[in-house]
């Protein structure tokens, strides 16, 4: 399973240095997270062994296991969790303190929340604001005409720190079919650097999985969710 994934993780990152280099871009610009959904942790420290240093669940209560049995790797050799998920504002409290970004916040309720128990904990958390980009009513986030004014309600929240937008594409065979909403996420998060909101730009755009990946790097991803290429249908 170890060389299964490793060739795995090779060839991802091979895809990504093919995908920047056609875009003008340097591979090093791209953070791939490791979706660990359904994945057990022998499975997950293979993953690090590999090379990749960011793991992304989705689950409060599969998280939480996972957090726990993979706290000495931490400690000795570090890796970023991402949160990537629907996230409920009553399971806030078991991650604020845990995670090292939060990819999924589609409401100023729960970025409200969030900035509570970061203060109470004296920290500041980074996040991301999850645009329905597509518009599809089974999808969670933002709708696209209304994250300047989210961004702009975050501003004096300051337990949090807006780090970029966050999307999940429509399931499509042919990944172009994806290139509109990715193009889109783009001007949306330029839209907001110029509003000139942080003392800070707003770069990063999680945007693109397993299926449309390459297409979401050309189009400026800055963070791919990859599952399925890294460890196969689940």
């Amino acid at each position: 399973m170890l060389d299964n994934i490793k060739e795995n993780v090779a060839a991802v990152r091979e895809a990504i240095a093919a995908s920047a280099k056609k875009s003008g871009r340097n591979a090093s610009e791209i953070k791939l997270i490791g979706v660990t959904k359904t994945v057990d942790e022998t499975r997950i420290k293979e993953l690090l062994a590999a090379g990749v240093e960011d793991i992304g669940e989705n689950r409060v209560q599969d998280f939480l296991p996972k957090y726990d049995a993979l706290g000495e790797i931490k400690n000795s050799a570090p890796f970023n969790w991402h949160f990537i998920g629907h996230l409920q504002r009553n399971k806030v409290k078991f991650i604020v303190d845990k995670v090292d970004l939060i990819h999924s916040v589609d409401s100023l309720q729960l970025a409200e929340e969030i900035n509570k128990r970061a203060k109470q904990l004296n920290r500041e958390i980074n996040i991301l604001a999850e645009i329905n980009i597509s518009g599809e009513a089974s999808k969670f986030g933002i709708p696209p005409d209304q994250i300047l004014k989210f961004a702009e309600n975050l501003v004096n929240m300051r337990h949090l720190r807006l780090k970029g937008l966050m999307c999940v594409a429509p399931f499509v065979e042919n990944p172009e079919e994806n290139r509109v909403f990715f193009r889109e996420m783009r001007k949306l998060i330029v839209d907001i650097q110029k509003k000139c909101l942080y003392d800070t730009k707003i770069v990063d755009l999680s945007m693109g999985m397993s299926g449309d990946f390459t297409v979401a790097i050309e189009e400026g991803a800055t963070m791919i969710r990859i599952g399925t290429s890294l460890f196969g249908e689940r």
